[in-house]
């Protein structure tokens, strides 16, 4: 999961210029069209089709993005709640090593 947030926060940017540039491809009309009334139903169709997956797609990249970023921001969250952990730790060992030099020497003494 970790090697596709990189690859996926390159991408995404993309997909809105790929979307804006595949769109036009998709509505020209050829002139043998224009005279065919069901060839013409038939392209108006498919055009819908594709500016409605395009929307779809533009939406999809969108939450998207917004999912990575709360990701991003959550691994931040956990990192410095790990440091602080670490650290917690490492005080408790050092507290626990005292007391065990603490206990042994108040078993010698005794």
């Amino acid at each position: 999961m970790a090697v596709i947030v990189p690859i996926l926060k390159a991408i995404l940017p993309h997909i809105t210029q790929i979307a804006s540039i595949a769109i036009p491809a998709f509505t020209k009309k050829p002139s043998v069209a224009l005279t065919d009334p069901i060839i013409a139903r038939q392209i108006e169709e498919l055009q819908a089709a594709v500016t409605h997956n395009a929307e779809s797609i533009h939406v999809l990249a969108e939450k998207l993005q917004q999912t990575i970023v709360g990701i991003d921001q959550g691994a931040v969250v956990l990192q410095v709640e790990l440091a602080r952990m670490k650290r917690l730790v490492w005080f408790a060992a050092g507290v626990a090593l005292i007391s065990l030099f603490l206990a042994g020497w108040l078993a010698i003494t005794r």
